[in-house]
């Protein structure tokens, strides 16, 4: 009986953590989004008290669940010209912080979102093509709330509040980008 237990409980400890993992390397993120890509350029934006001033104006006021030190930003094109940007950010889900990539098209909506690293013992669903398609053709201005904008995952929606606020803050970094390469 004891070695049932033991067995069970060490069942239960993987299941667990088999929603953790790192799903995509940073060099495999940017086709994850824009699977069509055929250039892409990887540039470092360092996360200044300035832009972080301009990326939470450009959320509304809202502060995200978490300042990187930089964002990786890669620029993406295809056979016919620019095709977007693929922006790497990081949110907190229950405790631990997620990575994901937001493609966005040069006008600022969403070609695709993929989940790079899950770090949560619960939630892992929101890694799914399913959830993530929900995302594809969201504008900056749209509600991605649970419920509202997008269906949430039950026993997930702090992981699926932070994938929302994952996609709001890449296309804030993404404007903020515009503007500052604007003549």
């Amino acid at each position: 009986m004891g070695r049932l237990v033991g067995v069970l409980v060490l069942l239960m400890a993987s299941a667990v953590r088999s929603q953790e993992g790192v799903f995509l390397s940073e060099a495999d993120a940017p086709k994850a989004v824009f699977p069509n890509a055929q250039t892409i350029s990887r540039d470092e934006v360092v996360v200044t008290p300035q832009r972080r001033a301009r990326v939470t104006q450009a959320l509304g006021g809202v502060l995200p669940s978490l300042w990187e030190e930089r964002w990786i930003v890669f620029r993406v094109a295809g056979a016919q010209g620019a095709l977007g940007r693929a922006v790497v950010v990081e949110e907190i889900g229950k405790h631990r912080p997620i990575t994901f990539v937001v493609g966005l098209r040069p006008d600022g909506t969403v070609a695709d979102v993929a989940v790079m690293a899950y770090r949560e013992a619960y939630g892992g669903e929101i890694a799914s093509r399913r959830f993530l398609a929900q995302y594809t053709g969201k504008r900056p201005q749209d509600d991605l709330h649970p419920s509202r904008g997008i269906q949430n995952v039950a026993g997930a929606t702090l992981s699926v509040e932070a994938a929302s606020r994952a996609v709001h803050k890449a296309q804030a970094v993404a404007a903020m980008l515009d503007q500052d390469a604007a003549p």
